[in-house]
């Protein structure tokens, strides 16, 4: 029987880490299934969806995830998935959008903007975010979303009600089709 594994790991960025995690994997005759992987601040951060056939994979991949703790100053957190994988983005029954913000950085504008999805069943499938120096050095805030809409939600109403909270933020919001 196929399982599934999400791994998650943070610690200080190097060149290698990538390679440890992925060996691992493989290690623990698993296949690695989808990935996200960044650098936040300092920090290296990744999510690995991994799955094996392999009786034994999870409990190797928990002593090499310690493994890789000890030697490398990494916090892992390893998850069994119970069941069937999720659907592919979008789901059935939903379409596939983008939502974008931009605006002077300020607290608040994740919470809001995601707030107005939530209050409609829209499902984030991804987010970034992103703080820069913008025009006269006044921090560019920039969020990119990914979304799952409903067929049962109005895209021209959700679109209203996320340009209404971008009044509010002064910040500009955008909803488009992918």
């Amino acid at each position: 029987m196929r399982r599934f594994y999400v791994i998650s790991a943070i610690g200080r960025d190097r060149p290698g880490l990538v390679s440890e995690l992925a060996g691992l994997v493989l290690d623990c005759d698993a296949n690695l299934e989808d990935s996200r992987m960044t650098i936040l601040g300092s920090e290296f951060a990744v999510l690995l969806l991994c799955s094996s056939t392999a009786p034994d994979a999870g409990d190797r991949l928990a002593v090499g995830a310690k493994r890789l703790e000890r030697d490398h100053g990494l916090t892992i957190l390893l998850r069994h998935l119970e069941g069937e994988g999720r659907p592919a983005v979008p789901s059935p029954g939903s379409r596939l959008y983008r939502v974008e913000a931009a605006g002077e950085d300020k607290a608040g504008i994740v919470a809001a903007i995601c707030s107005v999805l939530a209050e409609r069943g829209v499902n984030i499938a991804e987010l970034s975010t992103d703080s820069r120096p913008g025009p006269g050095g006044s921090p560019h805030y920039q969020m990119n979303l990914r979304v799952e809409v409903p067929e049962a939600v109005d895209p021209r109403g959700l679109r209203e009600a996320l340009e209404a909270e971008g009044d509010r933020l002064v910040v500009d919001v955008a909803l488009m089709p992918v």
